[in-house]
């Protein structure tokens, strides 16, 4: 099968296309043959070595966590009936053209949904419902989501509409705040201004009542200041490593600080509960994904690089054209 390796640690380069073995099911597994794989920032960082405590990868490695696509083949003591189905697959691998995966790691596709919307809530839906859960946006509040254009942002800017609160959306150019505005956003603000804070801040007649920081690093420890005394401020962005708000200030102004992932990875009881929503409410037409970039597998190394340059506006996927079993 064709698939994506990593060899050795590094840049975008490091991403290169080789043929493997299939894989084969064992006890409890199937395989399942890849239509999209999800491409996450976090594929990125772990390509050049970053989170091995939390992320072991053992060279040569697979990248990616999973996607959507169709149940090839089945292992001992798994109903066969799944062959055929389609399905989304949330594991330690994706950019394949199949993959092997535990049982519990698949989940049935509604009807009706496209598999690549599928495909693009393995990962964000789930980031963003449990942020959303953690955020509790409320009706009429103010809710700031920075990055707003990217997988989970555009996610949370829906959520926060939908929950009746009032967003501003920061992101970095014009196509980018489009999107916002179409997804809900009633304010807009371009956060490579350096007056973009005060923009917020008076937009919302003295900050937000609710932050979430999709981009992390200095970016996102200054979008403290964008929060309004007492109100709260979750930090999920790692572009350029975690945020790093002032405690002094935020003890001052009684703003309560959450960053989740210092808790690591959700357990798979929970990623199967807030997956399972999340496909639900897209079947539904409550949630949309907004996919601005796909890219065929062997382009990989260009996903990761748009991803990089902050020049992706949506989900970025990889279209995989998947085998079928012989005969």
């Amino acid at each position: 099968m064709r698939a994506i390796q990593v060899a050795s640690f590094g840049g975008p380069e490091a991403l290169s296309a080789v043929e493997l073995p299939d894989p084969v099911p064992g006890s409890g597994q199937v395989v399942v043959g890849m239509a999209a794989a999800d491409v996450i920032f976090l594929d990125t960082l772990l390509r050049g070595g970053w989170g091995q405590d939390f992320f072991p990868r053992t060279l040569p490695y697979v990248p990616g966590g999973g996607g959507a696509g169709e149940v090839v083949e089945t292992g001992q003591g798994v109903d066969p009936a799944w062959v055929g189905r389609r399905v989304v697959v949330r594991t330690s691998t994706g950019y394949a053209e199949r993959v092997v995966a535990g049982e519990k790691e698949i989940m049935p596709i509604p009807d009706g949904l496209p598999t690549e919307t599928a495909a693009a809530l393995v990962h964000d839906g789930v980031t963003a419902l449990n942020l959303d859960r953690l955020g509790r946006p409320e009706k009429g509040e103010w809710v700031l989501v920075s990055a707003a254009a990217g997988g989970a942002g555009s996610l949370l800017v829906q959520l926060a509409v939908d929950a009746g609160a009032r967003v501003v959306a920061a992101a970095s150019s014009d196509a980018k705040l489009a999107l916002a505005r179409e997804l809900g956003a009633e304010v807009t603000v371009d956060y490579t201004r350096p007056d973009w804070i005060e923009r917020v801040r008076e937009a919302t007649d003295g900050g937000a009542a609710l932050v979430y920081d999709g981009a992390g690093g200095p970016l996102g420890t200054d979008t403290v200041h964008a929060v309004s005394d007492g109100g709260r401020f979750i930090t999920y962005g790692t572009a350029e490593g975690f945020a790093a708000p002032d405690s002094e200030l935020v003890a001052r102004r009684g703003v309560r600080v959450h960053n989740p992932l210092l808790d690591g990875p959700p357990d798979q009881e929970t990623v199967r509960e807030v997956l399972s929503l999340a496909l639900e409410r897209a079947a539904e037409g409550r949630l949309r994904p907004a996919i601005g970039a796909t890219y065929p597998l062997e382009r990989a190394a260009d996903a990761h690089r748009a991803l990089a340059a902050r020049t992706t506006v949506g989900k970025s996927l990889l279209l995989v054209e998947a085998e079928r079993p012989a005969g």
